[in-house]
């Protein structure tokens, strides 16, 4: 590993943007650093086919890229998330690479890092704490306790917590039920990625809603006075995390929204230093193109003020073969059809794309013959894939092919415009992105559009919330599933962030842990290393 000292300087970082944070980590602030040619950099935007549990392989890809980019002559950074414990103790493990393609120190970037999760938890339950502070000292604001819907937050899978009452015993109360979520989900989160200075991050903050008062009017957290200790809690997490890949390459982490709950990308000021520290910055969206890729260009993308340039989609023999073709079995037949869709998605909203094809030893020839043959036809280019095994080296062939396609013009554009009513613009996401048939609203979400919560929800960008293991809102249906629709269960504002959440299918925002967990493969050794992580 590199010094952070020589990544810093490789960056031409001023000496006042930056600070370590120990040997190998950097803390930067994006205030102090300009374009380093007058203009920002380009966006590559990494996603992929639909994934099994354990994922398809984007982050070694998008690391192996950055590092394959460096070596051929480009500037580049990869931007990734942080990842969640959730995970990480679940059922991928570590979120930090794998292979020769990994960011590091691997360890802390698993377990905590700079702790910028657990500021934005402490933030989070921080409200929380006011909310039921003003219920106990006498109720100033008239909040009815049967409207309060801040949940508290816990950056863990802990089913137990989904349902809860609080509030029960002598002086403790009014008792009420109560959630958590996982950090990951927490609109906190969401904010800190959407913010692009303090003063934009303490007033996004004064925007969240927590309650109802006796009169029905909303409660925010500026209402409580929450906004300025909140945003003094997330101080060190609005700057992001310098790290380096196992290549020695710059990678930034910063943020930590689930591309299924949330928006799935890196935060707007990661990807925005990453622009003027660079050529390209290469940005990793999570999941499949329904889900990270749709939210970036239609959500993240307008706040950020920024559009990407090429896309890069990420696939792999395993992942193809897992998916069911349209009569229902399973094989390769069924991947294509669904990597199909997913070229289409990108093309659908504007952006050139290269096909990775993540490759394993245990590859069939012919598969692979039959993966390329489909990607010539479909008209997008494809490059083998060995970010696992080579590193950057191995990336090599699809950095080639991305620069060869930031050469043609590519404008990425939404699915849909702001001014649609919000049923209008799920319609178009459903048809357009999924290939669907629309949108059901089970009574409770109608009545939340028929008596809208929040007077700005037909004005903002829709965040779907949904399984990531398919592109309907059926984990059970792989492929390129036909004549479906999506079934909105319920909506929540997310007036601080700017955008309004529909939960489909049976989602959870709190995840739990499956019957053989990650965490029981891990300890810490005499030597002080973990084991079991990667």
């Amino acid at each position: 590993m590199r010094r952070i000292e020589e990544i810093a300087r490789d960056l031409n970082l001023p000496e006042e943007a930056w600070q370590p944070y120990g040997r190998w980590i950097g803390k930067v602030d994006p205030t102090l650093v300009r374009p380093r040619n007058g203009s920002p950099g380009k966006i590559v935007l990494v996603t992929g086919i639909t994934p099994t549990a354990f994922g398809v392989g984007k982050t070694v890809n998008s690391i192996g890229l950055g590092s394959a980019l460096n070596r051929i002559g480009s500037r580049a950074i990869t931007c990734v998330r942080q990842p969640s414990l959730g995970p990480v103790f679940g059922i991928k493990g570590g979120g930090g690479g794998g292979g020769r393609s990994t960011i590091e120190p691997f360890v802390d970037v698993n377990l905590g890092l700079t702790g910028d999760l657990d500021a934005v938890s402490n933030a989070h339950n921080l409200l929380a704490a006011l909310v039921d502070n003003v219920l106990h000292h006498g109720n100033s604001l008239s909040i009815d306790p049967a409207q309060i819907f801040w949940p508290r937050t816990l950056d863990m899978e802990d089913r137990a917590l989904r349902d809860i009452e609080i509030g029960l015993g002598d002086k403790n109360g009014p008792p009420r039920r109560g959630s958590f979520i996982i950090t990951p989900a927490s609109e906190v989160t969401a904010i800190l990625g959407l913010a692009r200075d303090f003063h934009d991050l303490q007033a996004r903050l004064g925007r969240i809603l927590v309650a109802r008062d006796r009169q029905g009017r909303l409660v925010t957290a500026s209402a409580i006075g929450a906004e300025g200790p909140m945003t003094a809690l997330l101080r060190r997490a609005l700057l992001p995390n310098l790290l380096q890949s196992s290549d020695g390459t710059p990678v930034l982490v910063h943020g930590g929204p689930f591309g299924n709950l949330s928006y799935g990308t890196s935060t707007v000021t990661s990807t925005r230093l990453a622009q003027n520290l660079t050529d390209i910055a290469v940005v990793e969206a999570g999941f499949a193109t329904d889900l990270g890729a749709e939210k970036f260009v239609d959500l993240v993308s307008p706040i950020g003020g920024f559009l990407p340039s090429a896309a890069v989609l990420v696939a792999s023999l395993p992942v193809l073969r897992s998916h069911q073709d349209s009569s229902g079995e399973v094989g390769l037949k069924g991947g294509l059809e669904n990597m199909e869709q997913h070229i289409h998605n990108l093309k659908h909203l504007g952006l050139e794309v290269v096909v990775a094809l993540n490759r394993f030893p245990t590859d069939s020839e012919e598969d692979v013959a039959r993966v390329k043959s489909a990607c010539a036809d479909w008209g997008t280019p494809v490059a083998d894939s060995y970010a696992y095994a080579k590193g950057g080296e191995g990336c090599e062939d699809l950095a080639r092919r991305v620069l060869e396609t930031l050469e043609r013009s590519s404008v990425a554009h939404p699915a849909y415009t702001l001014e649609m009513p919000v049923l209008e613009k799920m319609d178009r996401i459903v048809r357009d992105i999924y290939g669907g048939d629309g949108v059901s609203l089970t009574p409770e979400a109608e009545a939340q559009l028929a008596t809208p919560l929040w007077p700005e929800i037909g004005r903002v960008p829709v965040c779907m919330a949904k399984t990531a293991l398919s592109i309907s809102d059926n984990p059970k249906a792989t492929g390129r599933p036909k004549g479906f629709k999506v079934t909105a269960r319920r909506f929540i504002p997310a007036a601080g962030a700017g955008y309004l959440v529909a939960l489909l299918g049976n989602i959870q925002t709190m995840p739990g842990l499956p019957s053989d967990p990650r965490s029981a493969q891990m300890e810490l050794q005499q030597d002080g290393t973990v084991a079991g992580l990667r």
